[in-house]
């Protein structure tokens, strides 16, 4: 007889408070905070909000237990990331339910996130600290050791786009390289960007006080986690206007800051234009065109642009807008009213600086936040191609050749990702090594991570690298210390 399906575990409970000091409390602010369904609009949870107080609270657990867990060996903190890998795994429904609840995703969109959710934690528990490097001497007798050794506490704020994955690729690799973390989900996404990876690490053993999560404002407790004494690196993920807030707040810290993006795809003269617009479209629309790394200009020769334009807003058409519980569903709710409301905003101004909209429509669905394909034609300097809009628009920018295309592709203050399409690798390659960017991909989507690679930005669109071993550096800090072997001669 074929094995019984295993039992799912027993959803949790409890997130109508946060994980402090290794017990699940309410907030000291007295104000609530209502986390609710981006598409139906139902209330999910209520949570009373983090205070000031709370702030000093997980800051001083995480100081406290921190050196216990450094001191442990590499294998047991892998252990409890092991750990938490299979628990995530066993719970991949109960996750992805959340997902598509809490910031609106849909089924590929869910399948996605759960893949690299899983993948950064399995990473984290894989990774064993390098041997030191060899380094000469220049006095006799002495030997030069440099290791790395953990900063101590991380302080982690967090988007709602992919809440549980990028609250995950610093919180697992932080803890796994022997740090304490306090993290701040965005209010929209409390659950899945904080608390459910704490009732994971929990359930996975991870000592009390490493792990803290604080649900709050920015207001009230945002400053305060970035100025506080005790972390010592500050990862944020988000807008750069914050990014530049963060950076002036937070003294003499370390910063790991993945910040906007204006992600441009080029269509060189010899691309193949279907599977260019393919790449485009899943760029474009992909989560509702809610992504750091998201194509928001495609820039296109102008030998081929007609044909590309009336290729993309065809396909644009027949993509599925609606309820993310439907699994036919490509582009779901935005996140809320006034991501909503900034888009339609930059579709308007784009239209009064002389773009044209060849596609659009009206938002729909129980909250009126389902915002249907729309595609612009323009220049490079209207408000869809020139801002972040993080919605489901394209804006299609005609280019004079080559060296046009790839001016139209650098002038932007953003340089997060980026693509080139060509039938010739190697000019795709050397395209590419001249795009102001942190990431460039040919022949293929702006929209790709790879847990294992650099991922970060130049220019406006942050510092530092997540993935790899680059991330592990971030949390990490090289301790310089000598020996001594045999007397020298120290007169003076």
């Amino acid at each position: 007889m074929p094995s019984a399906e295993p039992t799912p575990p027993a959803p949790y409970t409890g997130f109508d408070r946060m994980f402090l000091a290794g017990r699940w409390q309410p907030g000291s602010s007295g104000s609530v905070g209502t986390d609710s369904d981006p598409y139906t609009g139902e209330t999910l949870t209520e949570i009373q909000l983090a205070a000031p107080s709370d702030v000093d609270l997980a800051y001083g657990a995480a100081r406290e237990a921190q050196p216990r867990w450094a001191a442990l060996p590499e294998e047991e903190r892998a252990a409890v990331l092991d750990r938490a890998a299979r628990i995530m795994a066993a719970r991949r429904a109960e996750i992805g339910g959340w997902l598509t609840r809490e910031a609106g995703a849909t089924a590929a969109r869910v399948g996605m996130e759960l893949g690299i959710l899983e993948a950064v934690t399995r990473l984290a528990a894989d990774h064993r600290e390098p041997a030191p490097p060899e380094v000469a001497a220049d006095v006799p007798g002495k030997e030069n050791l440099i290791r790395r050794r953990p900063v101590g506490v991380v302080a982690v704020i967090s988007p709602w786009n992919f809440p549980a994955y990028l609250s995950n690729r610093s919180v697992a690799p932080a803890l796994a390289a022997g740090n304490a973390v306090v993290l701040k989900p965005a209010g929209d996404t409390p659950v899945t960007g904080g608390l459910l990876l704490a009732k994971i690490y929990e359930e996975a053993g991870l000592p009390p006080g490493l792990l803290g999560v604080l649900v709050g404002s920015g207001g009230e407790i945002g400053d305060r986690m970035v100025e506080h004494h005790v972390p010592r690196v500050v990862s944020f993920t988000g807008s750069t206007p914050v990014g530049r807030r963060i950076a002036a707040r937070a003294g003499l810290k370390k910063l790991a800051l993945e910040l906007g993006g204006n992600g441009p795809m080029v269509v060189l003269d010899d691309a193949d234009l279907d599977s260019a617009v393919d790449a485009a479209l899943y760029g474009s629309y992909f989560h509702q065109g809610q992504i750091c790394m998201a194509t928001n200009r495609v820039v296109v020769d102008g030998s081929r642009f007609d044909d590309f334009a009336g290729l993309f807003t065809e396909r644009a058409r027949a993509l599925r807008a609606g309820d993310p519980r439907d699994e036919r569903t490509q582009i779901g709710p935005l996140i809320n009213d006034s991501q909503l409301a900034g888009v339609r905003d930059k579709v308007a101004r784009s239209v009064t600086q002389g773009a044209r909209v060849v596609l659009s429509g009206e938002p729909s669905g129980p909250t009126g936040r389902v915002l249907p394909p729309h595609v612009v034609i323009g220049r490079n300097d209207v408000a869809t191609a020139a801002e972040e809009v993080f919605g489901p628009v394209a804006t299609l920018v005609r280019a004079d050749g080559e060296e046009d295309a790839l001016r139209l592709a650098n002038d932007t203050e953003y340089g997060l990702s980026s693509a080139v399409f060509t039938a010739d690798p190697e000019r795709g390659l050397r395209f590419a090594s001249r795009v102001e960017a942190g990431m460039t991909h040919v022949n293929d989507t702006t929209v790709h991570d790879d847990v294992r690679a650099a991922f970060g930005g130049e220019k406006a669109s942050g510092l530092g690298r997540f993935g790899g071993e680059w991330v592990f550096e971030e949390f990490t800090t090289p301790h310089w210390v000598t020996v001594q072997h045999a007397p020298r001669d120290l007169s003076f």
